[in-house]
């Protein structure tokens, strides 16, 4: 089955999905794998619109390399 790694969450985000996963007696990726599932199924222009709030949200900002800084932690 193929996996999927998400960067840069925002700390109140995972906060919150494993107060979710939590309430349902779940673990945090069973959670958020049932979250991605939910979403996909959401019609073509709700979708949109949460793809344009998270652009919005992010315009302008600038990412640092992750792999970048794993490696910089795996020579510590």
């Amino acid at each position: 089955m193929p996996q999927l790694s998400v960067r840069n969450l925002d700390e109140e985000t995972i906060k919150r999905l494993k107060a979710l996963a939590k309430q349902h007696g779940r673990s945090l990726q069973g959670q958020v794998k049932i979250v991605l599932e939910e979403a996909a199924t959401l019609p073509a222009n709700e979708v949109s619109a949460i793809v344009e709030k998270w652009q919005r949200r992010f315009a302008g900002k600038r990412f640092s390399d992750s792999a970048r800084i794993l490696r910089e932690d795996r020579q510590r």
